[in-house]
């Protein structure tokens, strides 16, 4: 069986309709019991009053609910036109001022909704613009350095010198890509960081074994000072992946003969990594942006390096509930500040 649908106005028809069966019956029923026209007639007159005023507030109810619907509507077209305020609904009924919130909290969600999009689709346009920049000047070697093997004719010796200058460049290609689907994969959630209550010593042994060789090739003194027995939970590959970053930035920019410096310290709700270096250090107005994806300042374009490490370490720790914050004069090196949230203790 169909589902049968009225439209308000039918609706009312109906209650009308049986509002004066309802009193033609009501009015047969005195006379036949009391046998008075007059009776009837003041039963009829008092069921038209009662009509007349049911008649009035069903009106005026028809039009509440037309005029809100028809503002219902103007803020729905407000909505999907985008613009930034729409047409607000005064009511002071509960029911109608309910419908009215509910409406403006979904456009709220709509447009927040929206602003992350454009700003998700500024950010894929920047990192693709990005990627193309790091990817051509590797590129462009790679081709110049095959259409030279392949147009001249060149001694053993140089041909060896240009076939490791074109593996030199596909391993940046290969480290950039490798750091970009990192680097998708954190901020996407496909990797997912599962924190541990384990020794911080260990993690940083992890990272300070990958920066080791090219730390005594520059005659760099790396000393740690980090209490072995000192835990703090934390996922312990990725860590080693962030601090690994920023041991990597200091071994690059701290000259021949310089020093690095660990220092691991237990606050009552975070622990405190510091890594100093001796190095040129970083300029007040570019620490602020140091941390961006690509990053790099005018001055260190002659430095290997594509300006993702920082990025990446601020997102790992970020996304653990820490955070980095780096203290810096050019000139006299840098400190790179993690803070580890020490959980259990900060909830005792």
């Amino acid at each position: 069986m169909k589902n049968i649908c009225f439209s308000f106005k039918g609706i009312f028809g109906l209650i009308g309709a049986g509002v004066i069966m309802t009193i033609f019956v009501l009015c047969c029923g005195i006379f036949w019991l009391t046998r008075s026209l007059a009776a009837v007639m003041a039963c009829l007159t008092t069921a038209i009053v009662l009509f007349a005023w049911a008649f009035i507030l069903i009106r005026i109810l028809q039009m509440r609910l037309t005029i809100f619907a028809d503002d219902v509507c103007q803020t729905i077209d407000d909505m999907m036109q985008g613009k930034t305020v729409p047409g607000i609904i005064f009511d002071n009924d509960t029911l109608l001022d309910r419908i009215n919130h509910r409406l403006n909290r979904l456009y709220q969600m709509l447009r927040n909704n929206q602003k992350k999009i454009e700003e998700q689709r500024t950010d894929l346009q920047g990192m693709i613009s990005d990627i193309s920049h790091q990817v051509k000047t590797p590129a462009a070697n790679l081709k110049m350095a095959a259409t030279l093997l392949l147009e001249q004719e060149l001694p053993r010796t140089q041909q060896i010198d240009h076939l490791q200058s074109m593996i030199v460049q596909l391993d940046k290609l290969d480290f950039l890509m490798n750091t970009m689907v990192k680097s998708s994969r954190l901020e996407t959630g496909a990797i997912s960081l599962e924190k541990q209550r384990l020794p911080i010593y260990e993690t940083l042994a992890l990272a300070l074994g990958s920066i080791f060789l090219k730390a005594e090739e520059k005659h760099l003194h790396v000393i740690v000072d980090c209490p072995e027995e000192l835990t703090v939970p934390h996922d312990s590959k990725w860590t080693s992946e962030a601090v690994f970053n920023i041991l990597e930035n200091a071994v690059k920019y701290t000259p021949a003969g310089g020093t690095i410096r660990v220092g691991v310290v237990r606050w009552e709700s975070y622990i405190k990594i510091d890594i100093a270096d001796t190095g040129r250090g970083i300029p007040e107005s570019a620490q602020g942006a140091i941390f961006k994806r690509f990053y790099r300042e005018p001055e260190v374009h002659n430095i290997e390096g594509i300006g993702i490490g920082l990025y990446l370490a601020r997102e790992i720790i970020s996304r653990q509930g820490g955070s980095i914050k780096v203290t810096s004069v050019a000139g006299n090196g840098a400190t790179f500040t993690v803070f580890l949230p020490n959980e259990e203790e900060a909830h005792s």
